[in-house]
């Protein structure tokens, strides 16, 4: 399937379209440029498919949900520039495929903590969400050189007023430092009480809240 052209791979995409998903996926905040592909009918033809950078790259171009998600399964992320990543960063205005860029793409990029110190100042809500992410994987992995205490001052100061695809990865950082360190937890919780972002959060039976003081609590609990 490798010599499988981007309007080919659009049909396929177009006949695995799910109107259920569709519709969450417009209600979700994706526009028209879809077809309501399950995650895993997308998966299944990227391992089909198998690593195809250029085609990555032109299905990304087509600017449709489906398209770019595959291509974020086809791409070498090695082969991007900084400049190419910033450009995608900016252009993926769909949380789903902004979530899989960083996850499979920016994540794996030998630059990302170049790119990370960049996005932390930006002004575009989806390259502050893909900065706040990339501190959130390293208040996780590796948070030697990290100010915690400076995290902590922005997200007081800035996540309320944030956009809300800043305010989701935001979050994660402020969780992260909470359950990773002992020191900031009070801190962390009463920032989370102060704000109240995502304290009524509709969360499905057996699923972690995201509002931090709950979510940070829960964790620790666990660790325990």
């Amino acid at each position: 399937m490798t010599d499988k052209t981007v309007e080919e791979i659009l049909g396929q995409l177009e006949a695995l379209g799910n109107e259920t998903v569709r519709a969450r996926n417009k209600k979700n905040g994706a526009g028209d440029n879809q077809f309501g592909v399950k995650l895993g009918d997308i998966r299944k033809l990227a391992k089909a498919i198998k690593t195809n950078h250029e085609l990555a790259l032109a299905l990304w171009e087509t600017e449709n949900v489906e398209a770019r998600l595959l291509a974020m399964l086809l791409i070498k992320p090695g082969n991007l520039s900084v400049e190419e990543m910033d450009r995608m960063v900016r252009s993926a205005t769909f949380a789903q495929v902004a979530d899989w860029f960083n996850a499979y793409v920016v994540k794996k990029h030998p630059e990302k903590e170049t790119l990370r110190q960049a996005w932390m100042t930006a002004a575009d809500p989806w390259a502050a969400r893909a900065g706040w992410g990339l501190s959130s994987e390293r208040i996780g992995s590796s948070p030697e050189g990290l100010d915690l205490p400076a995290l902590l001052n922005r997200i007081q100061s800035d996540m309320k007023g944030a956009a809300p695809e800043v305010q989701w990865t935001m979050n994660f950082c402020l969780a992260g430092i909470g359950i990773h360190f002992p020191e900031h937890r009070e801190r962390a919780v009463a920032i989370g009480e102060d704000l109240g972002i995502y304290r009524d959060y509709p969360v499905s039976k057996g699923c972690t809240s995201p509002f931090a003081p709950i979510w940070i609590n829960e964790m620790v609990s666990r660790q325990g």
